[in-house]
């Protein structure tokens, strides 16, 4: 299991959720399963809308990640990660700090998501 920390000024307090690690769920589903307001258009990827700044509180190393094509596409056009931060994540499995929730897949780790 894996706990998932909504933060956002849309909202009345911080809302943390409960997330079965590996189910292949996105963050969007859980978001939208828990009546969270998180903004999503197209909710495959390409338009962008559903950006979310991801930090992990476990304290532990993060669990490697895999970004989407379309996630390196979209999220470093609008200046949310680097060529340096996408090389990270695919070399060296350093999670960039910015996500689109409609393409990542929930890890059993605690994370913060901001938007």
């Amino acid at each position: 299991m894996a706990n998932v920390t909504f933060s956002s000024p849309r909202m009345k307090k911080d809302l943390t959720v409960y997330a079965v690690a590996g189910d292949t769920k996105t963050l969007l589903a859980v978001a939208k399963a828990n009546n969270v307001p998180l903004q999503s258009e197209c909710e495959n990827g390409e338009c962008g809308s559903c950006q979310v700044q991801v930090s992990v509180l476990s304290g532990k190393t993060p669990i490697g990640v895999a970004l989407t094509e379309k996630e390196k596409l979209v999220l470093k056009l609008a200046g949310k990660i680097t060529a340096q931060q996408i090389a990270d994540a695919e070399t060296k499995d350093l999670p960039p700090p910015w996500r689109l929730a409609c393409q990542m897949v929930v890890r059993d780790e605690d994370i913060l998501v901001k938007f």
